[in-house]
């Protein structure tokens, strides 16, 4: 993905700004499948710091975080290791998922990124955050812009006059096919700004 670095360097001086102070940005991977997922709900609208706490937790109570061991667990039981209510229910509506072939992981990464959306977001707690970072993370997929999320949203409004996400999307257009790689480099310097590393689990 890093390849792409000249192409948006030519695109848009920003790019090259942000090399400038803090240098290449970190392309987070992780593979693909159930846990990844989990850890994403998990994420949603908490710090990254709480939800790996979270997770950990989750992790060494169940042994391992799976469709079944999910579903074994009564909801008291994952409530007892951090997870909310709403996304207790999440994990077990998306291991119920999986569990009865309504949710095909391993066949995601041969499929556009609309299909996968349509797939992902099909299942209750999953939202086009999710979706867009599961993409971007797992199936290294290299044109996903997830506009709804909050940091890249902060440092665009920082970086550029714009306000809305509509005026975001229409920006992003010139990044394209490279705007995950956009992303990565706003989160980078949203990070650096704030002298925090990123949080790999």
């Amino acid at each position: 993905m890093k390849k792409a670095i000249p192409f948006l360097l030519q695109k848009d001086a920003v790019f090259q700004e942000i090399l400038n102070l803090y240098g290449e940005p970190h392309i987070p991977t992780r593979p693909e499948g159930f846990v990844s997922l989990c850890k994403l709900i998990i994420e949603q609208q908490v710090s990254l710091a709480s939800a790996k706490a979270c997770f950990l937790k989750l992790e060494s109570f169940l042994g391992m975080v799976s469709p079944k061991t999910i579903l074994k667990a009564s909801e008291k039981d994952l409530r007892n290791n951090g997870l909310s209510k709403q996304k207790t229910n999440y994990l077990k509506a998306l291991a119920i998922a999986v569990i009865e072939n309504e949710l095909d992981l391993e066949s995601l990464s041969q499929k556009e990124e609309t299909e996968i959306r349509k797939e992902l977001t099909a299942i209750k707690g999953i939202g086009n955050w999710t979706a867009d970072v599961y993409m971007m993370f797992c199936l290294q997929k290299e044109n996903v812009f997830p506009i709804g999320d909050i940091a890249l949203q902060n440092t665009l409004k920082e970086l550029y006059p714009v306000t809305t996400k509509e005026e975001m999307l229409t920006l992003a257009k010139k990044w394209e096919p490279h705007t995950s790689l956009a992303t990565y480099f706003f989160w980078h310097y949203y990070l650096k700004k704030r002298n925090r590393a990123p949080l790999v689990y």
